[in-house]
């Protein structure tokens, strides 16, 4: 694997053909500025993910890249996020950088392979898409092994460690980097071994306990996002419609004031757009009298995101259906969160919220059975209406650790520093003739984001009013302090 940036500078388009006279004249008089390192504060961390990794593959070489810049449209690519997997394990934040962990005889070496920096000893520097004067100042490799405790060596030799890797006694995680996926390949003919598919679960079940650092990034995006809400509860009329989208950037700005930007796409769904799980387009408008549903969160600085989800009235109450269903799905919530605590079963959770949803169900006059009748896994006629599970791991992933097998995740027990969601909904599609027309198009999620503690849980998002009254006076209480700016 060749340095891309040497090789084949990254150029515009529309890059003019420079003149032999300018390329002179752009090659001299330029001073070379030092950057001030110093090891990050999180490096023991990473340290010893690393060391938890290594011991559960002792004498093999493990191969773990960050990814690759993805095209947009044309020339021009997404703004690039590592890999969680590699940013669990480095610190690292630049594309087409590969952790290699080498066996030794006391574990493992790890070595960094990145780009070398496009300093003013070549042409890149003012040339190539990812010199210094179109990106900014990057780092020596010696600069990078500082800030992260790390050592580095350039990405143009990690081809020579690739084609050396023992046949089975390596193994990488794949679909990051289709270069290394090849270089892999040309030895391990098959793309889905199953040692491969183990290190993805090792990797994933590592992180479904998370440590006091983890948990102190996952409240600084969560008390992010309350502020987000705040900020789209300040703006939203009470008395006239918005769009959605102005709703939608109003939190955008919060994300990327108060962290690295949203850790999803944002879901803003006024009226029956409430009732689509995953309604992103955001093209539609809000309406008094109607609700709006927002599953909203802040990527923080370190990736790690809240995931959140109100719904509210736009104008301010609740209708007496609407809050009938809307407190439905709040006692479903809670017992969920009071069924919380380490050795609980996972499913069990998932029981407790959807059998609250269906004897709200059938106290709506909906189900077509008993309750017990619908919860029997041979029926569940009830998921007509809610359609999804109670929730999902969170952490630097929005839907962390899914990888993890079943038996140690969905089919597994809860543990103390287990970070999750709670999220159950009910959802009547405006086309759903099984419900009076007064129900259709109403759609109600809650979702809170909750850490499992040795005697119970902790709700992280508790910043935000869950009731129907306390959404009320919420709502009026922002309403009244009206629009603010991030500061």
């Amino acid at each position: 694997m060749a340095e891309k940036s040497a090789a084949a500078p990254k150029t515009e388009s529309h890059d003019p053909d420079f003149p032999e006279a300018f390329l002179q004249f752009m090659r001299k008089g330029w001073r070379d500025e030092e950057l001030t390192v110093a090891p990050r504060a999180e490096v023991p961390n990473y340290e010893k993910r690393r060391a938890d990794l290594s011991s559960a593959f002792p004498g093999e070489t493990l191969i773990i890249p960050s990814g690759n810049e993805k095209v947009r449209s044309n020339d021009t690519e997404y703004p690039f996020r590592p890999g969680s997997d590699f940013f669990y394990l480095t610190g690292d934040r630049d594309p087409d950088s590969v952790l290699v962990l080498h066996p030794t005889g006391s574990g493992h070496e790890a070595v960094l392979f990145t780009h070398q920096r496009n300093s003013k000893d070549t042409d890149a520097f003012f040339r190539s898409r990812n010199g210094e004067l179109w990106v900014g100042r990057t780092h020596t490799l010696s600069e990078k092994s500082t800030e992260l405790g790390l050592q580095t060596a350039p990405l143009g030799a990690l081809g020579s460690v690739l084609a050396g890797s023992a046949p089975g006694r390596t193994r990488v995680l794949r679909g990051f980097d289709a270069n290394v996926d090849r270089a892999i390949l040309a030895y391990e003919p098959d793309k889905e071994k199953p040692r491969d598919r183990e290190l993805a679960w090792t990797l994933s079940e590592l992180k479904l306990v998370k440590d006091e650092w983890e948990i102190t990034q996952l409240q600084d995006a969560i008390d992010a996002t309350v502020r987000g809400f705040e900020d789209v509860a300040r703006v939203l009329p009470a008395d006239r419609a918005v769009k959605e989208r102005l709703l939608e950037g109003v939190f955008g700005l919060r994300a990327r004031h108060d962290g690295n930007d949203v850790g999803y796409g944002s879901i803003v769904g006024a009226g029956a757009h409430a009732t689509i799980l995953h309604w992103v387009r955001n093209t539609g408008v809000t309406t008094p009298g109607d609700l709006l549903l927002m599953d909203m969160g802040v990527e923080g600085h370190n990736f790690y995101t809240a995931d959140v989800t109100r719904t509210v009235p736009v104008n301010g109450v609740f209708t007496p259906l609407q809050r009938q269903v809307y407190d439905i799905v709040h006692q479903s919530q809670q017992a969920g969160m009071d069924a919380i605590r380490p050795g609980v079963e996972y499913r069990h959770i998932h029981r407790t919220c959807m059998r609250v949803l269906a004897e709200g169900l059938h106290d709506l006059g909906l189900l077509p059975v008993s309750v017990d009748e619908a919860m029997d896994e041979k029926s569940t006629v009830y998921r007509r209406w809610t359609l999804h599970g109670f929730g999902h791991m969170l952490g630097i992933d929005v839907h962390d650790c899914s990888n993890a097998r079943n038996e140690n995740y969905r089919d597994g027990n809860l543990a103390e520093g287990y970070v999750l969601t709670v999220e159950p909904g009910l959802y009547f599609q405006p086309e759903d003739e099984l419900v009076p027309a007064e129900l259709r198009g109403v759609g109600v999620r809650i979702e809170d984001d909750v850490l499992v503690t040795a005697d119970g849980y902790r709700n992280l998002s508790a910043g935000l009013p869950r009731s129907s009254a306390d959404v009320e006076a919420w709502m009026a209480a922002q309403r009244e302090a009206g629009p603010r700016l991030p500061e």
